[in-house]
Order: structure tokens, then sequence, then C-alpha cells
């Protein structure tokens, strides 16, 4: 296996963003995560606000309402009068991994990669969460906030994201098992050793045929 692609989804408090990133760093490549963004406005030259925008909007009105009617297999010229619409901007975004997943070794972070590159053959996915008391804990620390508010973040934030992927994905859970090679509770055995099973597992998934030979000790 020439390249693997290493999709992570994740509850919001769980540490899927730091486990993603130092995942990344372990193997030497990239994580996208913000990142993805960036090229998606390099790729269309549509302002980088926008895609972040739409990224971090927190409201399913938008999802549900908006832009039924635009296909999501298209990703729209710049002429056209949709193409600053939620659903182009995340199909210029699913266009770019697809075409990454071709190429390079990378980690993303959300965006539905799951769903997005299920289809191939090099790709990995782990959905990682912990305790509600632990991701309170965890974003109470980080964003310096109290326990109420940290909790309503909580809420609101997972919301958001099963509305996310349910739209994009056409009705799919996004907490659903079955979507991912593997589910980790980072609270049982911590986020460094979260990276640690990961690795393991992706030695053992691809038999040791992959890029990361020399990065990967297996631990078992």
């Amino acid at each position: 296996m020439e390249n693997i692609v290493i999709t992570i989804a994740r509850g919001f408090g769980s540490g899927g963003k730091y486990i993603g990133s130092k995942l990344a760093d372990e193997l030497g490549i990239p994580c996208y995560d913000r990142q993805l963004l960036t090229l998606a406005s390099q790729e269309s030259g549509i302002d980088e606000n926008l895609f972040v925008d739409t990224n971090e909007r927190l409201s399913g009105n938008v999802l549900t309402r908006k832009l039924k009617s635009l296909p999501f297999s298209t990703v729209l010229d710049p002429h056209e009068k949709e193409f600053l619409s939620d659903n182009n901007l995340f199909n210029i975004q699913s266009a770019i991994l697809r075409k990454l997943a071709m190429t390079e070794s990378f980690v993303v972070i959300g965006k539905c990669a799951d769903y997005l590159l299920k289809i191939y053959a090099n790709v990995v996915s782990f959905y990682v969460e912990a305790p509600r008391a632990a991701c309170i804990t965890s974003i109470m620390e980080r964003a310096k906030v109290d326990r109420d508010r940290a909790e309503k973040m909580i809420v609101k934030t997972d919301r958001y994201r099963a509305e996310y992927y349910k739209y994009y994905t056409h009705g799919g859970d996004w907490t659903n098992p079955m979507n991912y090679d593997l589910t980790l509770n980072s609270y049982r055995i911590g986020r460094d050793r979260c990276v640690d099973v990961m690795k393991d597992y992706i030695d053992l998934k691809f038999d040791g045929n992959h890029p990361f030979r020399d990065r990967i000790k297996r631990t078992f």
C-alpha cells in the first residue's frame, strides 16, 4: 500500500483532535482539519472565511432547509448561481479529500471523511468518544469555562455534528460503530495510548504493507 488515509470522527471533548494530530506527527504525515479549509479556498478561489463560516456554523436550520435542491455530487463552476452555497463548499472539500486520498498519506479530522472515502481500500476510520463527565472536565480545562457552560458546549456541538453528518451522508448516524474500523474510549486507556492502538490497528489491517513500517513498532 503506497499511501494510507486515516479518518477520525470524535465526540466534543473526547480528545479526538489531539489524538489525530499526535498520530499524524508520529507517522510523519499531515493532519487536515482547519487546514483542509485553506486547501479548499486555494483550489476554488473562494474566500477561506466562507468555508470557516460553513464549517463552524452551529445551526441545523441551514443544513435542513436552505439548499435541499442542490445536487451533492456536483461541484459547481464559479459562474453558477449557487457557487457559494453550503452544499457546494462541502462538495469542494469532498473533491479535494478524494483527490488527496489517491496520492497522499494523511490524517483527516471530521468532515464526514469516513463516509466520503469508504470506497477506498487504503482508508482506516476511527471514532473517538469518552464519557460525558470526562468530556466536561476536558472542555472546562481547555476552554476555561465552568461546568454548566462546558456541558452546553458539548450538547450543542455534538448535536451539530450529528445533524451535519446525517445531512451530508443522506441519513447516516455519526455515532454508529459500523461506520468505522475501530471505536475507542479515550477515557479508559488515555489519549496517548489511543494513538498506540491506532498504529497497531493500521499495522494489523495492512499486514505491515504500508508506508509507516519504520515508524510503527507493534505493541502486541
